[in-house]
Order: C-alpha cells, then structure tokens, then sequence
C-alpha cells in the first residue's frame, strides 16, 4: 500500500482502482476544462501571512454551518454516480462523514437512495436537488427528503442544460457501463473494482428508477432524463420549492454577485459559490475569484459558502479568510472513496483538517472565527471592491 500524505495521493491511487469512465467523470471539467483546472490553479495566487511567536495550544477549527455544528468549516458535495466509484459509495460517504462530525450532501443522481442512506445512517445529511420537468416527480422527492430526516435541501440551479464534458462522450459513461468492448477494457484492468460491485446490488439511479412513471429500469432512465432538465427554471419557482420543503434552503451554482442577492431574496439560508466543478461553462471564472464580490454584495443575512477546487486544509483556510463560512469538498472525498472505501472518505477528512489546523496555527491564529484579509498578503487579490 503507497502512503499516503495529501489529497493527491488518494487521487492518484483512485486513478488506478477505478474504470476510466468513472475516474475521468469526476476528474474532469467541460469542453477545454480550463475553468477546472482554474479552479485549483487561482488557489496558488492566494499567498498566506505568516507568524511566528505566538501561542499555538488549545486551538479549535470547529464551527456552525446553517446552525449545524461541524468538526470544521467542510461538507462533503453531491457528486452524482458515487456509487459507481465504490460499491454502496453514497452510504460509505455518508457514514464517514457522519463519524468525523461534517455534513454529508447526497445528489439527485445517486446510485444509493435517500431511503438506503437514511437507512444505513443515524444523524441527518443533506439532500441536493435537481429540477426536473416532471414536477409532481420532484413534489414527492422533496417529501421522501423530509421523511428520511434530511436537515437541508440544496437546489442546484447552475445545470439546466448539461455541460458538454468530453471525457463522458468518448469513455461511454453510464450507470451500469453499457457493453463494448471500450468499457469492457476498462472494466476487466480494474478486478478489484468489479469484485466490490458485486458485493451490492445497487447499480442503477435509487432516487429515480421505480418513482418515476415509464422508468422502471436504467434501459428507460437514459431518455426520461436527457428531457427532463428543466430549461425553463427561474427564480419564482424557489417559492414553490421553499415552500414545499419548509426547512433549511441551501442554494448551489452562484457566480455572479446579482444572482447572490437574488438567491438571498429568494429566502436562501445559505448560497453555494459554485461553477460546478468547471463542469458546466468552460471559460467561466474560478469559484474562489467570485467569491469575494458574493460576500460583499450578500453581506452578513445570508451564510456564503463555497465549492470548487479545493484540494487541501490551506484551500479551505483561504476561502474561509475571504469570507465564507464553510467550504465544500467533492473530488477530494471521492478520490478516498474510489481508492479505499469508508475508510479512504476518513483519511481525505483527516488529511484537510490536518492541514486547515497546521496552517491556521502557522498563520497566527488558534480560532477559526479569528481568520479573515488580515491572513492574507494581498488581501485585495479578487475584490471587488
């Protein structure tokens, strides 16, 4: 067994335990991926100050996001397809996350349903939301959110139409792979991988398959859902939304400083700085350069949270001290997952917060409220101001 010191390690790990399809659909981005890598790659611009002389004991990264205590200022982000990645991956994620003490954020898109999860877990995770076409569909998987205890709902509103991501078309992604002999390459150089598949009989899309009328099966999944992004969603549908799911209201896929304020007028208690992933539009700016407009123009009504790129505890420290009040992780966990299951989704958590407490105490500061521009060398790096 390789050892394993950083976020890199499990990723490189991951890349060599999982079938291609799977790996390169996280590990990528859209059309020229250059927002992706961005998203990493705007994080080394951020230069931290350092201080010497101070007194480093009984620190604490521990905080609240939306009211929620957390061992750290990080949730685990929905991924699609993470049960794919792992057998039973959703509930293996879910389980990790629930032992460290951060929340876990199941997708729409999961191969676990919300059922199995809340089945297989004792505290209550998240559930992200996509917006299909079907409504009465999308009434009755709020309410199967509700009955399952999910504390928050995060709408996702950056993916109405899907990103062309090229990896996806030339590796033949689907859940099950389809037979060819592309897929069944890469299926038979990954043994290990189709052992642990075998040991669970989810396979398929457990929020969807069997709750929607005609889909009975992944053979009726693919047409129902390449039709059901909603392309006419806009911001008078989050009442019906808020509405029908009465309980926390997180919103994801927020770039731009005026839909920030408009997702906080909308009665969002929180909103996610996103571009998923640079997974939707090449070309877009990094999640952490938006991040410090969002901050100034929602202000303090409305908790700024932030996703995309993070790849270590110095990542999250950094969007933290630039204003937001908890950062998300989705790659990073599911490098651990695909690499080494439950336990691997533990060690990725550890490697973070790890790294988040080190560099906060090398900064200066033993308290997480603490952290803010003054961290920073430039702290005008991205203002808008």
């Amino acid at each position: 067994m390789p050892t394993i010191c950083d976020i890199a390690d499990l990723q490189e790990l991951a890349r060599k335990r999982v079938p291609r399809m799977f790996f390169d659909y996280v590990d990528s981005g859209s059309w020229t991926e250059s927002t992706y890598r961005q998203n990493q790659s705007d994080f080394s611009k951020i230069k931290l100050r350092q201080r010497v002389a101070v007194d480093m004991t009984e620190r604490s990264v521990a905080t609240e996001m939306i009211g929620q205590k957390v061992a750290m200022p990080v949730a685990l982000s929905p991924v699609g397809l993470t049960g794919m990645q792992h057998a039973d991956g959703e509930i293996k994620a879910a389980l990790a996350a629930e032992k460290f003490g951060v929340p876990f954020t199941l997708s729409t898109m999961s191969i676990c349903s919300i059922e199995d999860v809340a089945k297989h877990t004792s505290k209550p995770f998240w559930f992200q939301l996509y917006v299909m076409r079907d409504r009465d569909f999308i009434g009755r998987l709020i309410d199967r959110a509700k009955a399952a205890g999910c504390s928050a709902l995060m709408l996702t509103l950056d993916l109405q139409i899907l990103g062309q991501r090229h990896k996806d078309i030339r590796n033949g992604l689907s859940a099950p792979p389809k037979f060819s002999i592309n897929t069944a390459m890469q299926i038979i150089s990954r043994p290990r991988w189709c052992l642990n598949m075998l040991s669970t009989r989810r396979h398929g899309f457990g929020n969807i398959i069997g709750h929607v009328k005609g889909v009975g099966d992944i053979s009726s999944l693919s047409a129902w859902s390449a039709e059901q992004f909603d392309h006419k969603l806009c911001w008078d549908d989050i009442d019906w939304i808020k509405q029908r799911w009465g309980g926390k209201l997180i919103i994801k896929g927020i770039l731009d400083a005026e839909d920030a304020k408009m997702a906080a007028n909308a009665g969002a208690d929180a909103i996610i700085v996103s571009n998923h992933g640079g997974r939707q539009l090449d070309g877009a700016q990094s999640s952490i350069s938006a991040l410090p407009a969002i901050v100034d123009a929602v202000g303090s009504d409305t908790e700024v949270h932030f996703d995309g790129g993070i790849r270590s505890g110095q990542d999250v420290l950094k969007a933290i001290c630039m204003g937001a009040k908890g950062a998300y992780i989705g790659r990073a966990f599911i490098y651990g997952l695909a690499a080494k299951g439950e336990a691997g989704v533990r060690q990725a958590l550890d490697i973070i917060h790890n790294e988040l407490d080190i560099t906060m105490a090398l900064c200066g500061e033993r308290l997480l409220a603490n952290l803010g521009h003054h961290n920073l060398l430039d702290p005008a790096l991205f203002s808008s101001r």
